[in-house]
C-alpha cells in the first residue's frame, strides 16, 4: 500500500494552501495590527468557517502591487510598512 503524503498541496488538482495572519506577518515582517489595517483597506481574504479569515498569497500579492505607494506618496496607508 502506498504511503500517504503529509504535503497535499503538492498533489495535482489539490486546492492551494491558504495563509494565516501569522504567516502573512512573518512573510512581510509586520505586526498583527498592520495586517488588520490592510484588511480594512481592502486586502482580499478567504472566509473560513469557525476560524479567522485566511489569505490567498497570490491575491494578496496582486492587491499589494495594485496598492503600492507611488514614489511621491511614501506614506500610503495601505503599504506604509511594506516597501513593495
Amino acid at each position: 500500500m502506498p504511503k500517504m503524503t503529509a504535503d497535499l498541496s503538492a498533489l495535482p488538482g489539490s486546492p492551494k494552501p491558504l495563509w494565516t495572519s501569522a504567516q502573512l506577518q512573518a512573510y512581510y515582517g509586520v505586526s498583527d495590527w498592520q495586517v488588520r489595517k490592510w484588511r480594512k483597506a481592502g486586502m482580499p481574504t478567504v472566509p473560513v468557517a469557525l476560524t479567522s479569515p485566511r489569505f490567498d498569497i497570490d491575491a494578496v500579492k496582486a492587491w499589494m502591487a495594485a496598492n503600492a505607494p507611488a514614489d511621491d506618496d511614501a506614506e500610503s496607508p495601505q503599504l506604509a510598512a511594506v516597501g513593495a
